[in-house]
């Protein structure tokens, strides 16, 4: 076996190990009033999440089904194996093109009544910056748009681009979901001539709004 396979294969449980134990020490307060009626209905959503947040986030919503984007590289061979054992399904792709094979699976995944989740500036930015493919994925099925974050009162930040988020131990966090946002599923004549940018900079805006308000609360 090549070092390459064998990281693959110990990699992924040992982070799974860690982030269960991490898991345990955090006191962690969930706002999910934003998605109860969405849940209650069945209704599949396309949650987003900033990269430097997703961290904690196949832990606490585990074994729910979800399906997520990662993409076919061999970091993305790590993450898939890690996510896989909290019970997500792994799409492999990218979110930068609409037509893009991996967002016309997850567009089947979402008309068999399943969620899924999208990291709109990963794998590698620019930080916080919303990509066109979340629009495409919610103008193909008609999906609403949940901003998800993810907060912490202590955390370390990594030096990469991003600046990913690791909670310390016992860490007050903070997950809170944002209200839906709707894109027309099918664009005027008019927006696709003129290449309305409009529901791209909704997401992007509400996305960062659910993050400051997650950032506060864990704060206090």
């Amino acid at each position: 076996m090549s070092a390459g396979s064998l990281a693959t294969a110990v990699i992924p449980s040992l982070g799974a190990w860690a982030l269960r134990l991490l898991g345990r020490t955090l006191r962690v307060r969930r706002e999910e009033r934003a998605v109860a009626e969405l849940w209650a209905a069945g209704t599949p959503v396309i949650y987003v999440v900033w990269h430097a947040r997703l961290l904690l986030l196949p832990y606490l919503y585990r074994d729910r089904g979800v399906r997520v984007l990662v993409s076919r590289s061999r970091d993305g061979d790590l993450v898939s194996g890690l996510v896989r054992r909290f019970g997500f399904v792994v799409v492999r792709g990218s979110s930068s093109r609409g037509g893009a094979p991996g967002l016309r699976t997850l567009a089947r995944a979402i008309g068999d009544g399943h969620s899924v989740l999208l990291v709109p500036d990963g794998p590698r930015g620019p930080s916080e910056t919303v990509k066109p493919g979340v629009v495409a994925l919610a103008r193909m099925t008609g999906a609403p748009v949940v901003p998800l974050a993810f907060s912490a009162s202590r955390d370390w930040r990594a030096r990469s681009w991003d600046g990913f988020r690791v909670p310390k131990p016992f860490a007050r966090c903070v997950v809170r979901f944002g209200d839906a946002v709707r894109v027309a599923r099918q664009q005027p004549r008019e927006a696709r001539v003129k290449g309305d940018d409009s529901p791209r900079k909704e997401i992007e805006t509400a996305l960062r709004e659910v993050t400051w308000r997650a950032d506060e609360e864990a704060r206090r």
